[in-house]
């Protein structure tokens, strides 16, 4: 077993899938740190995949924007971390909120979800939970 695997293994047992709200914070420091340090390229990007899926779990439009950073640190990571994982509050509350922001970081997310937009056709975020649960082998 990896190191890798052995961190997502922790946080799974830890933090479960779905999440309860009350992980939030602390989920989002351990992916603020891994984004941290995938800046010095030593970050954990499985680890970073799993946190951005806790998150998109919990179902909070605010934690798009961190899930966004965390997507677009590199093209690994970008490729690694699931665009709809950028919309566990909905669809259209992301893209609301992104457009509100109006922040660049923001307004880069709101444009790729639209070039992404044949990813969203039978989105539904219950479906997403599942398709998570079933990547990270969860009963």
């Amino acid at each position: 077993m990896t190191e890798s695997d052995k961190n997502v293994e922790a946080a799974l047992s830890r933090f479960g899938l779905p999440c309860k709200l009350s992980d939030r914070d602390t989920i989002v420091a351990e992916l603020e740190e891994q984004i941290r340090l995938e800046d010095d390229e030593i970050g954990d990007q499985f680890l970073m995949r799993l946190l951005c899926a806790q998150l998109f779990s919990i179902g909070l439009v605010e934690d798009s924007i961190l899930i966004w950073r965390a997507k677009s640190c590199n093209f690994d990571t970008c490729l690694g971390i699931d665009v709809q994982f950028l919309c566990g509050a909905g669809l259209l509350q992301t893209k609301e909120y992104f457009y509100r922001d109006g922040s660049d970081l923001a307004l880069e997310a709101l444009d790729y979800i639209a070039e992404c937009e044949s990813d969203f056709l039978k989105f539904n975020i219950e479906s997403v939970i599942c398709y998570a649960c079933e990547y990270y082998r969860i009963a």
